[in-house]
């Protein structure tokens, strides 16, 4: 071999050499704010990333950063789970590689603090495709000012294109919520699923699953259950919560990630019934098949309620009536009697000097008392009234009478399932609507231009007219059908707890009247000093004709 080609045998292996010492190392990044976006699919990613990491001697290897179902406009570069772990390692890599822009980066200030990690880490950023195809910032030459040029462009028009993405999606969603049957997506109210409506998009339908867990609800509530036996109840069997029931339907395992103590997440197994969601369930429009913004009622230029669906849950009648069972055990927590919501007889033991309820009472564990006993007590002086002849009692004594004259009276009876036939009462809705329509008035006079005026006026209209139709409307009472069960109210009493023995004695409308000791020590309940009736005539009139029966 001659020198010379000894000479170009050097060079070129010298500068083989060096190509190999100098191919930089990349990470491939790839994003995806949705998972079943075709035209945006990981794989044309990557393969756009590997073909610009080729044509620029960047070395991927196995270097890729996936981050799916991951938005940009909501999470920055350094939030994303896998690209925030790359970029929190610069030792481990020299370039990152993207499809487009827009898979980094959809704002100015994003990209303004991506580029002002890659000049102080001495990184290559490129991009794939973009306007003028393969895109270059190298931010390794601290002094090039075009790098930091092209990336405030760029990321302009990225934010441009982001907030006329939102705009759009806002806009179609306002027009969407106006059009009846018409669901724009996203999870339906709990009872509902989405279904293809005929033209195109979809309509919401009943979910036979949720809607069999709905009834079974209302019929527990109807039954005089309360709405935390019924949430208890579900748990214990295994019933989905509204979450959870989706979370199925989606193919998606139960439970997920909740708050917990200020600054902590919990992540759950599976999420519980609980009284707060049963109420926000059976008092929500939606079970009527109305659209819902805020927790308003969507409304047509009519005034009407616009429909989600036509095959709503309940009628106007049935959710009135379970509104009304929410309305009757809504119970006032500013009374100073509430000391203890298991006793036998709150509510239903008095005072008979003064008629007002009589409390629990139990001796403090600080106290220097060696009494530990329990007392019910005349509540006036709480209330800010005087009583006459104010009375105490012990708890034992008296729920001991209460039970055996309770039983005495109707513990043979058989249990009687009582079936109301809803009525209906436009009223309701006319204070909604009413209260809608006095909010819409606060407004009057802030419109500045001709169109905003017109807009409220329409608005104004459509409400009125609502009024006027619901106002034409007429009331029909409703009806209580009464049926027999083979359990007798002693069978019940002995099977349940205080709560739900108090809830017999409140159906019945049990009142005990209760006077003022005479002065002495006594050993046991003075009969002499109470007096226990039933006052709901059907209670009163089947003890009669029991005791009547009993005596023949």
């Amino acid at each position: 071999m001659t020198a010379s080609a000894q000479v170009r045998d050097t060079e070129r292996s010298t500068h083989s050499h060096v190509a190999v010492n100098t191919m930089l190392r990349g990470v491939s990044a790839l994003r995806l704010s949705v998972l079943t976006d075709e035209t945006t699919s990981p794989e044309r990613q990557r393969e756009a990333n590997q073909r610009a990491a080729a044509s620029l001697g960047i070395d991927l290897a196995d270097r890729e950063a996936v981050d799916l179902g991951v938005s940009a406009s909501k999470t920055t570069p350094f939030e994303r789970p896998e690209l925030g772990a790359w970029l929190r390692r610069p030792d481990d890599f020299d370039a990152l590689v993207f499809w487009r822009f827009d898979r980094a980066v959809r704002s100015m200030d994003d990209m303004h603090e991506l580029a002002k990690w890659a000049r102080a880490h001495r990184k290559m950023i490129a991009f794939a495709e973009g306007p003028g195809g393969l895109l270059k910032l190298d931010f390794r030459n601290p002094l090039d000012p075009m790098a930091q040029l092209m990336v405030t462009l760029f990321a302009f028009a990225a934010q441009m294109e982001a907030q006329a993405i939102r705009e759009r999606v806002t806009s179609a969603q306002a027009a969407m919520r106006v059009m009846p049957l018409r669901w724009r997506g996203s999870r339906p109210p709990y009872g509902y699923m989405p279904a293809p409506l005929e033209g195109g998009g979809w309509t919401l339908v009943q979910d036979p699953e949720a809607v069999a867990v709905i009834e079974r609800i209302i019929n527990e509530l109807h039954s005089g259950k309360t709405v935390a036996a019924v949430a208890a109840g579900l748990n214990a069997d295994h019933v989905p919560s509204p979450r959870d029931h989706w979370s199925l339907r989606q193919g998606r395992n139960t439970g997920g990630k909740t708050g917990g103590e200020k600054g902590e997440t919990v992540q759950r197994e599976r999420f519980a019934w609980r009284h707060g969601a049963i109420k926000e369930l059976l008092t929500s429009e939606r079970l009527m098949g109305w659209k819902t913004q805020d927790n308003k009622p969507v409304r047509d230029s009519e005034g009407a309620p616009v429909m989600a669906t036509a095959q709503p849950i309940l009628t106007r009648e049935e959710f009135d009536a379970v509104g009304a069972l929410f309305a009757e055990r809504a119970v006032n927590n500013k009374h100073t009697d509430r000391t203890d919501t298991v006793a036998l007889l709150l509510r239903v033991i008095h005072c008979d000097g003064c008629g007002e309820h009589m409390y629990l009472h139990r001796p403090s564990p600080t106290s220097k008392s060696t009494s530990r006993t329990e007392t019910y007590k005349c509540g006036s002086f709480t209330r800010g009234v005087k009583c006459v002849s104010p009375a105490t009692v012990k708890r034992q004594w008296v729920d001991d009478y209460v039970t055996e004259r309770f039983l005495a009276a109707v513990g043979g009876l058989r249990l009687t399932e009582i079936r109301r036939i809803p009525g209906y009462d436009p009223q309701p809705e006319i204070d909604a609507t009413t209260a809608e329509y006095e909010a819409h008035m606060a407004e009057q006079g802030r419109q500045r231009s001709k169109a905003a005026r017109d807009a409220w006026q329409r608005r104004a209209d459509a409400l009125d007219t609502r009024l006027a139709e619901l106002e034409s409307r007429e009331a029909t009472p409703e009806r209580v059908e009464v049926a027999q069960r083979r359990e007798t109210y002693a069978d019940v009493w002995a099977a349940g707890d205080d709560t739900e023995r108090r809830a017999m004695l409140r159906d019945a409308r049990a009142v005990l009247l209760v006077r003022k000791a005479k002065r002495g020590k006594v050993f046991g309940l003075d009969e002499s000093r109470v007096s226990f009736e039933l006052r709901n005539e059907f209670f009163a009139d089947a003890a009669l004709e029991l005791e009547g029966a009993l005596s023949r």
